[in-house]
């Protein structure tokens, strides 16, 4: 049966996905990102922070264990002060390392988390001791990917995702297609294409949401995924969820009404209206 655009609703009134500058490569305190969602009139924002473990030769881009306590200690806060203007969730962006899942695992079981959403932004070529970062936009970092075959780096990154969600805890997939976002010539080919489609399996299997990431709109001029990606998720009648990824405070929320426009876009060409 093929899907409606009553099928696949988005709600749009919550951001799923932000950051602060917890991360190191993000600015603004949390109570900025909430202030920022209320300005935006939301409902809801949830903040997800990261977490990787046993990455080797890369600049920390996560938190620390300490820095997750205080991170935890201000939500809590900011729950109390802004419960009658807007809900707060405290989550989590979790880095799939196939060498630390268990670590991983047991970290994730610590914290009660509003929402866990898995993803994966490094990756250890074969013969290669440290990892690469397939989300950086550093030419530093670029230039070593072009070194390795990208669609082998992609093989990686795609199956890393599909044992990811089999093995952690996880609620939503973030930034599905995000990986090497800053090298526009590399494509997708239909091995690719095989694998997402066989996420999209296991994510209905594991009661999980696909995240519609509004940042690949000022990246790429659409969303991440890909619209040929969002007509397989609606084909398979995947849940969805809204998020900005947001990295500075300004950025909640932005492009939600282009995200809304694809979800309902797409259902209707696919119910041949």
């Amino acid at each position: 049966m093929t899907a409606s655009s009553t099928d696949i609703p988005l709600n749009t009134a919550i951001d799923r996905h932000v950051h602060t500058k917890l991360c190191c490569h993000a600015s603004g305190e949390m109570e900025e990102y909430v202030l920022a969602a209320i300005q935006q009139g939301l409902d809801g924002v949830i903040f997800l922070e990261h977490m990787e473990e046993g990455i080797r030769g890369a600049e920390r881009t996560w938190l620390t264990e300490d820095d997750f306590d205080a991170y935890f200690s201000e939500g809590k806060r900011l729950q109390r002060e802004y419960r009658k203007r807007i809900s707060i969730g405290l989550g989590v962006e979790c880095g799939y390392n196939p060498d630390c899942s268990q670590t991983l695992i047991s970290r994730l079981a610590r914290r009660d988390w509003d929402e866990i959403g898995i993803s994966c932004h490094f990756v250890k070529p074969p013969g290669c001791k440290e990892h690469l970062n397939l989300f950086s936009r550093k030419e530093g970092t670029l230039a070593r990917v072009r070194d390795f075959d990208p669609e082998l780096l992609l093989d990686i990154y795609f199956e890393t995702l599909l044992e990811a969600v089999t093995v952690l805890p996880g609620t939503q997939l973030c930034h599905l297609d995000g990986a090497l976002r800053f090298l526009p010539e590399i494509r997708l080919t239909d091995k690719h294409f095989e694998k997402i489609d066989q996420l999209l399996i296991a994510l209905k299997k594991n009661l999980m949401t696909l995240e519609l990431n509004s940042s690949g709109i000022a990246i790429r001029g659409e969303q991440f995924p890909t619209r040929s990606i969002l007509k397989m998720a609606i084909s398979r009648n995947t849940p969805l969820v809204s998020s900005s990824d947001a990295h500075k405070p300004e950025e909640v929320g932005r492009y939600f009404n282009q995200l809304k426009e694809a979800v309902t876009r797409t259902s209707l060409n696919l119910a041949g209206r």
